[in-house]
């Protein structure tokens, strides 16, 4: 045999060999392959998981934690506690989840822990956009605009367009009540007043009941109210609804009109609550606890006794709520900046 015929099949014979099933399975073994500890299954929990909630047993928050506690339990196979941290409207339980390092802690709050704690009062000990991890928003209600039956310059029957130029003819002389300095109803009663030109003065009070009352009694003339407190009272005769601050009608209120019908353009205001974990909680359990919840808030039980509690159930990724935060961030932030509220 030539030398040239020689090389032509010397290289045949090693083209043949690289292209052999063992030759391919030898390059494929030298590829790095995906370690065989994350193919596991997540070995979480391994002890009680703890539901930390910043207000008081029997508060909405705290109901809505203890829906969750039993077939959350269930599902994780581990008992659930609902620990409740009292204290500067939810911001003490907030400050302890994200503190938390044993990786079985989360919390249930209301959106001003997520979104605008830190720009109301920058002494607040963590930072909701770093400090916590959103896993799912669980329910949205829109509140209610509320009113006395019968109130000077408000006819009896008048509608809410009537409502609204009687508010803007009363200027000053007319106040609103909310929970406190930094609320949602007085960050939303202050951006109502930037889109509908009235200009109520803000009376803060320890809670919705005291604001029912003072309503009652004839000493403010409109509130922003959470829709289960505000129907007892409407349904009892003795306050009005005017609207509702969510875009349309809502299904918690269906008969109430959306402020947007009564010209009141780009106003869309909700409460909400949600699941949120320490920032530094492993990413997969944080996975497998944000999908587990938001199955969870899915099923038809627990929608229907948070429908009752007075949400309309969302039930969303991560993802979703990270998306609501930033959006209530700036809205609200905006109010905040410009009426330049501030919570000592």
């Amino acid at each position: 045999m030539s030398r040239p015929a020689f090389r032509r099949a010397s290289l045949l014979m090693i083209a043949l060999a690289a292209a052999s099933p063992w030759a391919l399975a030898q390059s494929t073994a030298a590829k790095p392959s995906a370690s065989p500890a994350a193919a596991a299954p997540l070995n979480w929990p391994t002890k009680p998981v703890k539901i930390i909630v910043g207000f008081p047993a029997g508060s909405s928050p705290d109901l809505t934690a203890r829906t969750f506690a039993e077939p959350l339990s269930k599902a994780l196979g581990q008992p659930v506690i609902v620990e409740n941290k009292v204290g500067a409207g939810g911001n003490i339980g907030a400050d302890a989840v994200a503190k938390s390092r044993d990786d079985h802690t989360i919390g249930l709050m209301i959106n001003g822990n997520m979104t605008i704690a830190k720009m109301l009062n920058p002494a607040v000990p963590y930072d909701p956009l770093k400090d916590l991890a959103p896993l799912s928003l669980i329910g949205t209600s829109p509140l209610v605009l509320t009113a006395p039956v019968s109130q000077p310059g408000v006819p009896a029957t008048a509608d809410a367009r009537e409502f609204f130029v009687a508010a803007r003819n009363g200027g000053d002389k007319w106040s609103y009540g909310t929970p406190g300095v930094g609320t949602v109803g007085h960050i939303g009663t202050e951006l109502l007043k930037s889109r509908s030109n009235i200009n109520p003065v803000h009376v803060p009070y320890p809670g919705y009941p005291q604001v029912a009352t003072a309503m009652l009694g004839g000493q403010l003339q409109m509130a922003l109210m959470p829709p289960a407190l505000a129907q007892a009272q409407i349904r009892a005769g003795k306050l009005r609804a005017i609207g509702v601050t969510s875009a349309g009608r809502s299904p918690l209120a269906p008969d109430l009109p959306s402020l947007a019908e009564a010209g009141i353009r780009g106003f869309n205001l909700e409460i909400w609550n949600a699941f949120a974990a320490p920032a530094t909680m492993p990413k997969p359990v944080q996975a497998k606890l944000a999908a587990v919840i938001s199955e969870i808030a899915r099923s038809e039980d627990v929608r229907s006794k948070l429908f009752q509690q007075g949400w309309q159930v969302a039930g969303t990724s991560p993802e979703g709520l990270a998306n609501r935060i930033k959006a209530d961030t700036s809205l609200l932030g905006g109010v905040i900046a410009m009426r330049g509220i501030k919570v000592e």
